[in-house]
């Protein structure tokens, strides 16, 4: 068997209500001075109140941190590096949505080793220590709380990575509950970005693909197939919700050791330059890498297909049950209620090209295609999908 590595989050609680217990669950690990990260939408509505009274019920004293934005800026995970060292604190809480776990896990970062970002960048050279370091999601989408991945807007419109393990937190709290008031929409492209991972995480071509990613994709696809329609029109409904977020979970384990690919890296410059969310980002050109894809990844397609769409299991044959998968990813965008064409966001044509260029800069997720993709791909993937 071809020797890999896997690392996840030392210790997850799944458990409808578990915010509220912060205190308890997480208090003792976070220490006496905590920084909460979170986005002002969520701070607005009050989600967070429960867990930093629960904290401050503790004894901890608690820093907010709430002006994270959708594709974070370094100048907002500065201002909040700056709040926590500031503020002495001992541990940092991420709670929301990946913009906010990855402004957290950063910041947990910065302030416990004083690193410099700038060496910080790329794949294994954020060295560490950190904080001790929680993450909560809110959204059943990214899976950073199980990644060793962050993304930070860099300039106007470049994406940056770190990805190190040592960036993995030292606690994840699953709570449903949390995300039973998610809008439709977020639901909608939070759960195609979960699919994305599982699926890109399966057909990865990095070395590190492995039985555990292959094993954990498949069962993310099931409970996201299963369940995203559910949750999109049925948003009070606890099960899907929970169900959900296990999935985007599990995708976010299996990518965080078999990487991304091509998907992730087209839909960084619809964000980075259209600020597009990333979700229906990568919706938007999902089945278009797909088929381009489809001459080497036929197979794991196929093998995947059933997981999640189960009526496939009965189209024969490994190239018609691929293609089927595709077009299913295509019907299941449009069935969401979500945009499908480049177009419809107000991406205009003459910006595919440059568009094609950008892409071409994310060599960290472009190695790990089943395809060698080249600049005339990717233009002609950005024409497909406008």
């Amino acid at each position: 068997m071809t020797p890999f590595t896997f690392n996840t989050t030392k210790s997850l609680v799944f458990e409808n209500g578990a915010a509220a217990r912060l205190g308890e669950l997480a208090g003792p690990l976070l220490g006496a001075r905590v920084l909460v990260v979170t986005d002002p939408g969520l701070r607005k509505l009050g989600l967070c109140d429960a867990g930093i009274a629960s904290l401050e019920g503790a004894g901890c004293v608690v820093t907010v941190f709430d002006q994270v934005e959708a594709d974070p800026s370094q100048a907002t995970l500065d201002a909040a590096t700056a709040l926590g060292r500031d503020a002495g604190v001992t541990g940092v809480l991420g709670f929301g949505g990946g913009s906010s776990l990855d402004v957290a896990k950063l910041a947990a970062l910065l302030i416990g080793s004083d690193e410099d970002l700038e060496a910080a960048w790329g794949v294994g050279n954020a060295k560490g220590p950190r904080l001790p370091l929680v993450l909560i999601p809110t959204t059943a989408g990214t899976g950073s709380e199980v990644t060793p991945v962050s993304i930070i807007t860099v300039g106007a419109e470049e994406k940056r990575g770190v990805s190190s393990p040592v960036i993995l937190p030292d606690l994840a709290i699953l709570d449903a509950d949390l995300t039973l008031g998610l809008p439709a929409p977020i639901t909608a492209a939070t759960g195609v970005d979960a699919m994305v991972h599982a699926i890109e995480a399966y057909a990865s071509k990095n070395a590190n693909n492995n039985p555990l990613s292959k094993m954990l994709a498949r069962e993310a696809l099931r409970l996201l197939g299963a369940n995203i329609e559910t949750a999109v029109f049925d948003g009070r409904n606890a099960e899907a919700r929970g169900a959900m977020l296990l999935g985007s979970m599990l995708a976010g384990q299996a990518f965080a050791n078999s990487p991304v690919a091509a998907v992730h890296a087209l839909a960084y410059p619809i964000g980075g330059t259209f600020h597009i969310p990333h979700g229906l980002s990568n919706a938007l050109i999902l089945p278009h890498v797909l088929r381009f894809n489809a001459p080497e990844a036929q197979g794991a397609y196929a093998e995947i297909a059933a997981d999640a769409f189960p009526h496939l299991a009965d189209v024969e044959g490994g190239q018609a049950r691929c293609a089927a998968f595709i077009e299913a990813l295509a019907d299941l965008s449009e069935k969401l209620g979500m945009e499908t064409k480049l177009r419809q966001v107000g991406i205009p044509e003459d910006a595919l090209e440059k568009m094609a260029s950008d892409a071409m800069l994310q060599t960290r997720l472009l190695v790990n295609n089943p395809r060698e993709v080249s600049e005339a791909d990717a233009l002609a993937i950005y024409k497909a999908a406008w």
